[in-house]
């Protein structure tokens, strides 16, 4: 993977998708005042928003290979496909992880090479994998016979690896088992099957859910790999040489616990093994923390104690991830309209409020029982912790269009 470029900031801001665009450079605790100055020039509109803080991209991949400098990234596409944060992960040296056409389609804009990617989809269109032979994608994912048939009529060069079913994923916040993976005995079977067909399984994926909680999963699915490496080893295929960990990482405690798991069970299973490329697909590791999204105040309902809210974003839109990601989300007040003087209305008092999103669907609930200070229509409420699986997912129900929801950038000085 190399080493990290020490002006991180310069390569950020040289990255595609980011380079020929504004980047406000924050102070450690600036995010609301730019916040407020958003506000303050998009007086008129009032659209939800979001702040991308690069410099916390940059620290996250020092972090990532600080702790687990063997295994390569390849950033899951999916998660955010934001352009200027996955031309940023480029310029740190990220590779990707890519599900679909326009995924690729995507990456490769960005002036990625296509040896930098994995299609890391078993179960893909026979159309999508004639694209991937075309643009020089060879490195994809398999977990049935019949998927093999398809890379065998369309991309019969590709190098494949096998997905295998991480078989303890149930403390995932969305576990994947049940759709992917091949079960133990069916190793065996697959493997033969590509040896007839004559196509090149060089190595092993698996993926222990996203959103991991239990971390020792991680050395059960290496445990699992290392037998199929041996299986394909006695079946006299050459020898395998990519091992895929897959995703699952959270930024925080958790991806240390995570390293903690992984790095004994590479050494246990895999101690020098010649030639081993350790590779990964973490997606909200990379994409959560550095969004923050901002929301109008749109509509308001007195019934007692109890404060009632609408602001303009909500479950269909980047808010779908309490429903689809089983997120946990909070907001705090910025009350730019109410109260200019103490925006963040600290030390005011607070009630029991629920937050409604902008459709009109009841499902549309936001938060109840949320303490939240007396705000009021024009004020904005903002949600921290909103890049994995949030404008990824939205769509334009009721006529509320998450694409259109703006993304500005800063870059924060976090020393």
């Amino acid at each position: 993977m190399g080493s990290i470029p020490r002006n991180l900031q310069g390569v950020i801001l040289g990255a595609p998708g980011v380079t020929g665009k504004r980047v406000t450079t924050l102070p450690k605790t600036g995010l609301t005042d730019f916040m407020r100055s958003i506000i303050s020039r998009e007086q008129e509109t009032k659209e939800p928003f979001y702040v991308l803080d690069l410099g916390v991209v940059s620290a996250l991949f020092d972090k990532w290979t600080r702790t687990l400098p063997m295994v390569r990234p390849f950033y899951a596409v999916k998660c955010n496909p934001e352009p200027a944060l996955l031309g940023s992960l480029a310029a740190l040296g990220s590779n990707f992880d890519c599900a679909s056409q326009a995924e690729i389609e995507l990456v490769l804009s960005l002036g990625v090479s296509p040896d930098r990617i994995v299609y890391a989809n078993p179960c893909k269109p026979g159309s999508h994998i004639k694209y991937a032979a075309s643009v020089g994608v060879n490195l994809t994912t398999f977990d049935s016979k019949e998927e093999l048939d398809k890379i065998q009529k369309w991309h019969p060069k590709c190098a494949l690896l096998i997905r295998i079913k991480a078989l303890d994923d149930r403390r995932a916040r969305c576990p994947l088992s049940s759709k992917y993976g091949a079960l133990p005995e069916e190793v065996t079977p697959l493997l033969e099957a590509a040896q007839t067909a004559r196509l090149n399984v060089v190595g092993v994926s698996f993926h222990i859910g996203s959103g991991a909680t239990y971390s020792q999963a991680y050395e059960g699915a290496i445990a699992s790999a290392k037998f199929v490496f041996e299986a394909a080893a006695r079946l006299g295929m050459p020898r395998m040489t990519i091992l895929n960990i897959g995703g699952g990482f959270t930024a925080g405690s958790l991806f240390d616990e995570a390293a903690t798991a992984i790095k004994p069970a590479l050494q246990a299973y895999f101690p020098n093994e010649p030639g081993l490329t350790i590779i990964s697909e973490p997606g909200r590791f990379f994409a959560e923390s550095p969004f923050t999204l901002a929301t109008n105040v749109i509509g308001k309902r007195v019934r007692g104690e109890l404060r009632e809210y609408w602001i303009n974003d909500g479950i269909y839109g980047s808010l779908n991830c309490i429903l689809n990601d089983h997120a946990t989300i909070t907001c705090t007040p910025l009350a730019c309209n109410s109260n200019s003087a103490n925006p963040t209305c600290k030390g005011e008092r607070s009630y029991s409020s629920t937050v409604f999103g902008p459709t009109c669907d009841a499902l549309d609930t936001v938060l109840t029982g949320h303490q939240l200070p007396e705000l009021q229509v024009d004020d904005w409420l903002v949600f921290p912790n909103m890049g994995a699986y949030t404008a990824a997912a939205g769509s334009s129900f009721n006529g509320f269009n998450t694409a259109a929801i703006l993304t500005y950038l800063s870059y924060s000085n976090l020393s």
